[in-house]
C-alpha cells in the first residue's frame, strides 16, 4: 500500500507540472507587458525611411514552448519588416543544404567586433577568403549577403523560392513581402550594394552580386508579427521541428551550428552583454524584432520598434530577459540549478 500511495503521489506531481507550468508561461508574459508596456526609451530606425514611420507604440510579446503552446499578451497581428532576424534563416538554408561547414568555410563564424554594415570589417579579412575567415559571420550584412549568395537554383526566382520557402516553414505560414519597405530598402541600400560589390571582389560571393544584394533586401522585407517570430525561434528549440504545424524544418544535428552563431552575434555590438545576462541564443532586426531561443523549451520573440544605439529593441530585450529569467530559460545556468 506504501508503495501504491508513493506511486500516486508521483503521478499527481507529474501530472501537475504542466499546469503549473502553463500558468507559469503566461503569467511571465503578463507581468513583463504590462511592466514595459508604457516604456518610451528609443527611437525607430531612420536610415531606412519606411522604419521611421512603423508606430513606436507597437509593441506584443508571443512565447511557443517545444509542445505547441502558445502564450501571448499586446499586438499580435501588426506585421513589421523582419530585417536582420531573416539572417538566421537564409544560413539555416545554406546549413540545411549544404553542410555546418559551408558557412564557417566562406563567412566566418566569429564576431566582428565592428558594425554590423561595416566596410572595414570587410577590409580587415579579404586576404583570407575561403580559409574560414576571422572575425566575419553570416549576421552582419557583408556575410549576411554573401549566405543568401550561397543559396542554390539557377535563376533568381529559384533562389528566392528556397529563401521564402524556409522562412514560411519556420513561422508555419505563408509570409509575404512588405512591398512598401522593400521599395524604401532598394532606393536607399547603396552601402549594402558597396558592401556587395567588396564581397564578390574579395572572393566571398561567387555568383551575381548584384543579384544577391537584391535578393537580401527583399529577405530583410519579409512582414512577420510577434506570433511568427515566436514560432520560427520555437522550431529552432525543438531541434528544427516546427511545434506548431510538426513540420521537420532542418535536420535536428544541424540546428547547434545555427544557435551557436546567435549566440555569439545576434545582437550586433551588444552581443556579448546580451549572453552574459540571458545565456540566450537570440537575433534582433531593426524592424524592432527580437527573438531568443532557450533550446529544449521554448522559442520567445517581442515587437516593438524603438531601438538602442546598437540597434536592438529596448522593450524586447527587457521583456524577454525577464521572462525567461522567471521561467528559468538560460542555458548557461541549468548546472547550477
Amino acid at each position: 500500500m506504501k508503495r501504491v500511495l508513493q506511486y500516486a503521489a508521483v503521478v499527481l506531481i507529474a501530472l501537475s507540472i504542466p499546469l503549473t507550468a502553463q500558468g507559469d508561461f503566461q503569467s511571465a508574459v503578463n507581468t513583463a507587458f504590462n511592466k514595459y508596456k508604457t516604456l518610451k526609451e528609443g527611437k525607430n530606425a531612420d536610415y531606412i525611411p519606411a522604419l521611421a514611420k512603423v508606430d513606436p507604440a507597437l509593441f506584443g510579446i508571443a512565447l511557443v514552448t517545444t509542445d505547441g503552446k502558445v502564450y501571448t499578451a499586446g499586438d499580435l497581428t501588426t506585421e513589421v519588416s523582419i530585417q536582420s532576424i531573416s539572417k538566421v534563416f537564409t544560413m539555416a538554408q545554406v546549413i540545411q543544404e549544404q553542410g555546418v561547414d559551408a558557412i564557417e568555410k566562406r563567412i566566418g563564424v566569429d564576431a566582428t567586433g565592428a558594425r554590423f554594415n561595416s566596410i572595414i570589417a570587410v577590409e580587415a579579412v579579404k586576404n583570407v577568403v575561403g580559409t574560414g575567415a576571422p572575425e566575419m559571420n553570416a549576421l552582419v550584412n557583408p556575410g549576411a549577403i554573401s549566405a543568401t549568395s550561397m543559396v542554390t537554383g539557377k535563376t533568381a526566382d529559384a533562389v528566392w523560392a528556397k529563401i521564402s520557402g524556409i522562412h514560411n516553414d519556420f513561422a508555419g505560414r505563408q509570409l509575404k513581402v512588405l512591398q512598401d519597405v522593400y521599395k524604401s530598402e532598394s532606393d536607399s541600400n547603396q552601402r549594402n550594394q558597396a558592401i556587395g560589390a567588396l564581397m564578390f571582389a574579395y572572393g566571398y560571393i561567387k555568383t551575381d552580386w548584384k543579384q544577391a544584394v537584391d535578393l537580401y533586401t527583399r529577405q530583410c522585407s519579409i512582414g512577420v508579427n510577434a506570433k511568427d517570430l515566436a514560432t520560427m525561434a520555437a522550431t529552432l528549440a525543438n531541434m528544427g521541428k516546427n511545434p506548431v504545424t510538426g513540420k521537420q524544418v532542418m535536420e535536428a544535428g544541424k540546428v547547434p551550428s545555427v544557435l551557436a552563431v546567435m549566440a555569439t552575434a545576434g545582437l550586433y555590438d551588444d552581443s556579448g552583454k546580451w549572453l552574459y545576462h540571458t545565456g540566450l541564443p537570440a537575433k534582433s532586426g531593426v524592424g524592432g524584432g527580437l527573438i531568443a531561443v532557450s533550446p529544449g523549451k521554448f522559442g520567445i520573440a517581442v515587437v516593438s520598434p524603438p531601438l538602442d544605439d546598437a540597434g536592438n529593441s529596448i522593450r524586447a530585450q527587457k521583456a524577454i530577459a525577464d521572462i525567461s529569467n522567471t521561467l528559468k530559460g538560460n542555458p548557461l545556468a541549468a548546472a547550477t540549478r
